[in-house]
């Protein structure tokens, strides 16, 4: 029962966060989303190579 009322409440906050941004959101320009890329891919980049590390030793 904990179970199911835990994902309710992360489900009704999932749906508050989306309709508050899509109505107060703006998109991104192409150099601002571009500069994002980059950094989410090293980010995960660097994240998968600590993962590996932390499994091996």
């Amino acid at each position: 029962m904990n179970l199911l009322t835990i994902l309710m409440l992360l489900f009704a906050t999932l749906m508050v966060i989306v309709m508050v941004t899509e109505k107060y959101g703006r998109p991104m320009n192409n150099e601002k989303q571009a500069k994002w890329s980059k950094i989410i891919m090293i980010l995960v980049f660097a994240l998968i190579l600590v993962r590996i590390l932390k499994e091996l030793f």
